[in-house]
């Protein structure tokens, strides 16, 4: 579960990079990658709960095409941490895809 969390999260800085705001990657905007971020941020000790609008996003999300981006390096630029990022979908209620 915290592996797809963290994939989620290396996807969502990788839309966040590539996307036009209006353009989505996954089922998600960047505006609504951007609402995930104070949850998985590093520097925020301790991490925040996850926002409404955040879960909303990963509800609608495609989380196996986010699992994808797990490994992204872009996740420091974003100030990702992979460990939080991968706990959001459990924070938020939702299955974490099994091969993520």
């Amino acid at each position: 579960m915290a592996k797809a969390l963290a994939l989620v999260a290396l996807l969502l800085v990788a839309l966040a990079l590539a996307a036009a705001p209006t353009e989505a990657v996954c089922n998600m905007s960047n505006e609504q990658f951007m609402s995930c971020q104070p949850a998985a941020a590093k520097t925020t000790d301790p991490a925040p709960r996850p926002s409404d609008s955040c879960c909303a996003a990963l509800a609608g999300a495609d989380l196996n095409c986010l699992c994808s981006y797990k490994n992204s390096p872009w996740m420091s630029v974003y100030n990702i941490d992979p460990k939080r990022a991968m706990e959001l979908p459990a924070k938020c209620g939702l299955a974490t895809p099994a091969n993520c």
